[in-house]
């Protein structure tokens, strides 16, 4: 059995993707936990998920210990508030500096944790953990959820997390992604071994009969409705769905998740006058979400291609829409084009294209037996399109890497 440190810059609330590969290590006998970030009030310091997965969370901020309780503060209660940064010129620099610290205090735990291996999800945390695996002398995995380089949000930081990249991944023991497009990408760009691929899938759930979304929003009309779960951000066709949402009739269309987006998404659809077509739903949990997508009739991915990792993309919420039987309508971006196409799930249109949305979308709302037919070609689909089919590959990865017992 090994003791195996993941590092993530969340707080481990709604990882999916993370929970699932402890998960599965932790079936194969190792220990694993999960170093995150806290905060009071919200979250717990220390908490034991399930047998072989425990997280332990470090302050976001190094002055949240300045706050009544703000180190020991539990998940229930109104979360206590940081002190806020200075504004102007300074911001950047408080930030850094900040940022700097709970990295500092990550190292710290990595480093007494003793463990046999370390495994940093995503690049934010990759210097962090390979600082730790060198002081250690443990094998280190890096677990490349994005293209980060290109990628939206990120474009300023590009060439200082190419330089991070460039300097590390040919260092590490092995290395994981999520889709063909972005293993062949780091293989080039950095001249390592391709990369595992283990693409952003759910874990098979039984056949689901559900009216959560119905029940919930207290929906009066039998009109199908369009589910978008995830997060609400820039480039990912959000804007369009709203405008596809005001061609749509007989239709409704639900946004299950938040982002920085939202108050945007929400003016456009007063704007439109569609407020009793188009609702909002917070981010549910892991275990609810299957009940809530089920409960759909479409789902949709109107992700746009903005940057290379978009276009990269295959998108977890097409597995999840698959997991549950229901037809999809989707960017025709290639990794996204190449699933639905293989097991004929549903329509493919062109990203961006706010005509070609709506008229995929009305589409499946006129025809119920075209909507049955891809469901049903879903259900098959998912029958391979999942978790358990590809985690023997994670469990195969660590034996490598691992010295003999």
């Amino acid at each position: 059995m090994a003791r195996i440190a993941m590092l993530v810059w969340n707080e481990f609330v709604n990882d999916a993707r993370v929970l699932k590969e402890a998960q599965t290590l932790a079936a194969a006998g190792h220990e694993v936990v999960v170093h995150a970030l806290h905060t009071p009030g919200k979250t717990l310091a220390s908490e034991e998920l399930e047998p072989g997965i425990r997280v332990e969370r470090v302050v976001r901020s190094p002055f949240w210990s300045f706050r009544k309780g703000g180190g020991q503060s539990g998940a229930s209660g109104a979360p206590v508030r940081p002190v806020a940064s200075p504004p102007g010129t300074g911001r950047q620099l408080f930030r850094l500096s900040t940022r700097s610290i709970t990295h500092l205090r990550l190292w710290w735990r990595l480093v007494r944790s003793r463990a046999d291996v370390i495994h940093a999800h995503d690049v934010n945390t990759l210097p962090t953990a390979w600082l730790a695996s060198k002081c250690l002398g443990v094998p280190l995995v890096y677990d490349a959820h994005e293209i980060s380089t290109d990628r939206e949000g990120y474009k300023v930081f590009r060439k200082w997390v190419g330089w991070i990249e460039k300097t590390i991944m040919p260092k590490v023991a092995a290395s994981i992604t999520t889709t063909d497009l972005r293993a062949k990408f780091f293989a080039r760009a950095y001249h390592v071994p391709r990369p595992l691929v283990l693409q952003n899938r759910p874990r098979r759930v039984p056949l689901l009969e559900s009216n959560r979304l119905r029940e919930h929003l207290q929906l009066k009309e039998a009109w199908p409705v369009v589910v978008y779960q995830g997060g609400l951000q820039r480039g990912r066709g959000l804007d369009r769905l709203v405008e596809a949402a005001a061609r749509l009739q007989d239709a409704y269309v639900v946004f299950v998740g938040g982002g920085n987006i939202e108050g945007q998404l929400r003016d456009r659809v007063r704007e439109y006058s569609l407020e009793q077509q188009v609702f909002f739903i917070p981010t549910v949990s892991l275990d609810e979400l299957p009940h809530y997508t089920a409960s759909a009739d479409i789902g949709v991915q109107p992700i746009e291609n903005t940057c290379l990792n978009h276009f990269t993309t295959d998108s977890n919420k097409l597995f999840e829409y698959v997991a549950v039987g229901l037809p999809v309508v989707a960017s025709a971006l290639p990794e996204i084009a190449r699933v639905v196409k293989d097991h004929d799930l549903g329509i493919l249109t062109p990203p961006g294209d706010v005509e070609a949305l709506a008229e995929a979308l009305q589409r499946l709302v006129d025809d119920p037996g075209l909507r049955a037919r891809y469901s049903a070609n879903a259900r098959l689909a998912a029958a391979t399109l999942n978790w358990e089919a590809q985690e023997s590959a994670l469990v195969d990865l660590y034996k490598r890497i691992l010295p003999p017992a």
